[in-house]
């Protein structure tokens, strides 16, 4: 049995090795071994440049907060970001606040 892997169906970690496959002892699902990675995310900023973890980016407009009178403006720096999938595809920390933010909306910074 393995434990680094978990079943796609059960989530379960009981894992059993076969030659060609892997099967849940819990649920009885068998997938191939060379089952297909999960595809990179590729997110691109207002301008195309391909964004990756970690990188440092400036909001190109005033961005609203929902819910709130509060307003990010425009220049602001997000560092540290993380890409996500789903319709706001960067989460990042904004003054101590955790928020996410579209793509569309940003440009990375070349140091």
């Amino acid at each position: 049995m393995t434990t680094f892997m978990k079943c796609p169906v059960c989530t379960m970690e009981e894992l059993l090795s076969h030659a060609d496959r892997w099967e849940c002892a819990t649920c009885g699902h068998e997938w191939p071994r060379e089952a297909e990675a999960p595809a990179a995310l590729l997110v691109k900023d207002a301008h195309g440049t391909v964004l990756n973890g970690g990188d440092t980016v400036t909001l190109i407009k005033d961005l609203k907060l929902r819910g709130s009178s509060q307003v990010l403006k425009q220049g602001t720096r997000v560092k540290n970001i993380r890409l996500v999938e789903g319709d706001h595809e960067i989460d990042c920390r904004i003054d101590g606040s955790s928020m996410g933010l579209k793509a569309e909306f940003v440009k990375k910074v070349t140091e």
